[in-house]
């Protein structure tokens, strides 16, 4: 906001001199009217004007990568991906240019909710696409390996993500629409801790269950080993999709990880603590690897590394993925398939 009488300075304010009305109800206050913080005492919703540069970059990198999901989601009809990484990457620019807004009013909660509530959320969204992917691997690679029938991971981290994202919206709400210092804004971020913990807990049950799995498929042991899905022979052989689309998932993972585990302590410390107010940390710590995580998922979207065909012949609903006996019989002699475990 552009004051008429320049950037107020407010080197020399205390709270002892400062409008005691205005302190009181800092919803009055404009830019031009108010400090973000007198003494340590938050007027403003947090302690920084949001970068515009910064953010708006954000904004259009969540949006970027929006067209390209939209256009392989349909065409290659990946619709369970396509619902959860659109739904995510909305809520992100939703997010960012939320805090643009806020620029120009950030002693009023409307646009802090809509921060606040979207940037939380938006990670739960990405992770359920990455444990849809999960359970095609599990088909591609060999479904008789995995410790659970792959519908099962399916079910369990998508209820786990649902968990996460209704705690940590609930919490958002409740925190962000009381009144400063009321114990109910105490009580929304302890139940907002709550989600992007569990969603952390999650991702580690979730990494430790893909390890094993990989473990399975890499493991020559047993009298007569179950071979890896002949259906999916020449998919596993092409580069793009082992090792590089492998990766792509697991950093994504990894990159989410580490913003939730940064949300946690973030959050922890309550909306006026050191990390709440770092625009810098929050930049690298939620912003950079939200957006890494974002531009892997879709420069290795699985419509054009997996393809439609595969996509959808490694769903477990599709019965299209070859019976163990087939399995066994077309992995007699294969190079290929002795190579990766069979």
């Amino acid at each position: 906001m552009v004051c008429a009488t320049g950037t107020p300075d407010w080197s020399n304010v205390t709270l002892a001199t400062f409008n005691q009305t205005l302190l009181r109800n800092p919803m009055l206050c404009t830019s031009c009217t108010c400090p973000l913080v007198i003494e340590g005492y938050h007027l403003g919703y947090i302690a920084y004007f949001p970068s515009l540069a910064g953010n708006a970059l954000f904004a259009a990198i969540f949006g970027l990568c929006l067209l390209p999901q939209i256009y392989y989601g349909i065409r290659c009809k990946t619709w369970g991906y396509l619902i959860a990484m659109v739904g995510g990457l909305i809520l992100e620019v939703i997010g960012y240019i939320a805090r643009l807004l806020m620029r120009n009013n950030m002693f009023t909660n409307s646009y802090f909710i809509m921060y606040l509530v979207c940037l939380t959320i938006g990670p739960a969204f990405f992770t359920a696409g990455i444990y849809l992917t999960l359970s095609r691997l599990i088909v591609i690679y060999a479904p008789e390996r995995a410790r659970f029938r792959p519908q099962v991971y399916t079910y369990i981290f998508i209820a786990f993500d649902l968990v996460a994202l209704i705690l940590q919206a609930a919490g958002g709400a409740v925190a962000s629409m009381a009144e400063p210092g009321s114990p109910s804004v105490r009580a929304g971020i302890n139940t907002m801790v709550a989600g992007v913990a569990w969603q952390v807990f999650a991702l580690l049950l979730f990494a430790l269950l893909s390890l094993e799995f990989w473990m399975r498929v890499r493991s020559r042991g047993g009298v007569r080993p179950v071979p890896l899905n002949p259906a999916f022979a020449e998919l596993r052989a092409r580069r793009p999709f082992q090792p590089f689309f492998i990766l792509a998932v697991l950093l994504a993972g990894i990159l989410i990880f580490v913003r939730s585990v940064f949300r946690c302590a973030e959050l922890s410390e309550g909306f006026g603590g050191p990390l709440a107010n770092d625009e810098v940390t929050f930049m690298v710590l939620e912003a950079t690897m939200i957006g890494l995580a974002c531009i892997l998922l879709t420069a290795f979207h699985p419509g054009l590394i997996v393809g439609k065909e595969a996509w959808s012949a490694a769903s477990w609903k599709s019965g299209k993925h070859g019976s163990r006996g087939d399995a066994e019989k077309s992995a007699r002699g294969s190079s290929t398939e002795r190579e990766y475990g069979a």
